[in-house]
């Protein structure tokens, strides 16, 4: 009994700390995520179905394919790369999700350099 009581708490505890990841909720839909880049605030908006990401950036628009590694996880691959940089796949991993955003990594596939952000989910 006395295990029973001390173990309990603990497992409470550890429940504290479950990651919530609907990552099915945001394969498609019209996204945006904000960022610095050298003190500037940066908007990038995006649309994605399941296979392809269309992507805003300053005026301009690119496209690129997705394809899923699992449902948290997707490598993106620019259609039409522009240099030797975009031929590069990104891999994108979720790792949090709230009902309309989502905390991600990112970085070149093959890479162990990884940058995180937050994306907002503005409609279906």
């Amino acid at each position: 009994m006395k295990k029973i009581i001390f173990i309990l708490p603990l497992l409470s505890l550890l429940s504290c700390y479950n990651v919530e990841r609907n990552c099915k909720n945001f394969k498609t839909g019209k996204f945006k995520f904000d960022y610095k880049v050298d003190g500037v605030n940066k908007t990038t908006v995006f649309k994605r179905n399941d296979s392809i990401e269309i992507e805003t950036f300053e005026g301009k628009t690119d496209t690129s394919t997705i394809r899923w590694v699992s449902d948290c996880e997707y490598i993106l691959e620019k259609v039409h790369p522009k240099n030797m940089a975009e031929k590069n796949a990104i891999n994108m991993k979720i790792l949090t999700t709230s009902k309309n955003s989502y905390t991600f990594e990112f970085g070149i596939v093959g890479s162990d350099k990884k940058q995180r952000g937050t994306v907002l989910k503005i409609s279906e």
